[in-house]
């Protein structure tokens, strides 16, 4: 019976110095990174915005400077400069149009703001008439309170300073997108140019296709949110004409430009609709608000996986998982990273499994052990 009896096997693990080493200076890279990710989020942000108005305006900028008379042909430099004063005499005269209305409305409401006021205190009008009608004399009053003792005690100030200062580092952080997109935009082929250069004589031809193929998702990514800004513009323009309120035309040529920004444009838009409408009545802003919320779960779970799928060649679901995983894992900036990321990995994963025989692509297998310099 003992000698029938299974014996236990020891197994002994070794780990040597070097692969200790080599994990523990994976582990503390690893951290390094995300660290550095979190710390300069503000900054890739920045950065990934100006990247993506180069690449939307790289393709007029290239027109201009082709079509460009005289000796200035061909001149990135002029090219850009022109584009910059189209889109800025574009936007001052849309501001122009639209800014001096609405600030009379605003003058308007703060003139009587006061009246206002007064109904709700009386239960007169419309206002008050709502408050009496589902009793919220309670919080009305202490909200009023609240607000006096704090414009009482200063805060009012504190919060006017706060803004202004949101303001400045809003102006600081357009001028400073501005200046990155111009820059990108001016010496961005000379870049290209130099990489490819410094790239050895049998790599070229794979990684020439690779940029090209990364470019095109990007591209594709950029050109899609441009759809999608479009679409909302349109879908947004009867409701606006529908409920009457002021600057339909404008606010649609807003709610492109907000479109135009992942991930949180449409809030933006949202906030800046709702906030015109409230001029109009509080009851057509309840309902413009609800039907962009609405719109908005629409394009983020429909519309945008068909339309990024389509211009990125990519699958809905690879785009939903991209965004879904981007998000979780970087917030704001890897919602906005996701999409071009897993597109250019895939082109990664692709370009490899072609180089092993495992799938077809579109150069030969002897084509491509030559790109790589792998032929014998």
């Amino acid at each position: 019976m003992d000698d029938q009896t299974p014996r236990l096997q020891k197994t002994e693990l070794i780990i040597t110095p070097q692969t200790f080493v080599k994990t523990v200076l994976l582990i503390v890279g690893t951290v390094l990174v995300l660290t550095v990710l979190r710390l300069t989020a503000h900054a890739l942000f920045i950065l990934f915005i100006a990247f993506f108005f180069a690449l939307a305006l790289n393709a007029p900028v290239s027109f201009i400077a082709r079509h460009i008379p005289g000796r200035a042909r061909g001149s990135r430099a002029w090219a850009t400069s022109i584009g910059f004063i189209v889109v800025i005499l574009a936007i001052g005269i849309f501001i122009g149009s639209f800014v001096p209305p609405l600030t009379r409305q605003t003058q308007n409401l703060v003139d009587a703001a006061p009246g206002l006021i007064e109904d709700v205190r009386t239960q007169r009008g419309a206002a008050g008439q709502f408050i009496a009608h589902y009793n919220l004399d309670g919080p009305i009053n202490s909200l009023s309170e609240e607000i006096t003792s704090r414009v009482k005690n200063g805060n009012g100030a504190g919060t006017a300073f706060s803004t202004v200062q949101s303001v400045g580092t809003s102006l600081v952080t357009l001028l400073t997108v501005l200046v990155l997109t111009f820059m990108m935009l001016v010496e961005g082929p000379r870049r290209v140019r130099l990489v490819h250069e410094l790239i050895p004589q049998q790599h070229k031809v794979l990684a020439s296709r690779i940029v090209k193929n990364m470019y095109k998702v990007v591209k594709g990514f950029v050109n899609g949110q441009v759809v999608l800004a479009a679409i909302a513009a349109l879908l947004i323009t009867p409701a606006l004409f529908a409920l009457d309120i002021s600057y339909p035309i404008g606010l649609a040529v807003i709610v492109f430009i907000c479109g135009l920004i992942p991930l949180v444009g449409h809030t933006i838009g949202a906030v800046i609709v709702t906030i015109i409408a409230l001029f109009t009545s509080p009851s057509a802003a309840i309902i413009i608000l609800a039907y962009y919320i609405l719109y908005q779960q629409i394009e983020n779970y429909l519309i945008q996986p068909r339309i990024q799928a389509n211009s990125t060649d990519m699958s809905p679901l690879l785009i939903f998982g991209s965004v879904v995983v981007g998000t979780s894992f970087g917030g704001l900036l890897g919602g906005l990273l996701a999409i071009p990321v897993a597109g250019c990995i895939r082109i990664l994963v692709l370009e490899y499994f072609r180089s092993k025989g495992l799938i077809k692509g579109p150069m030969a297998k002897h084509e491509i052990k030559e790109a790589t310099g792998t032929a014998k």
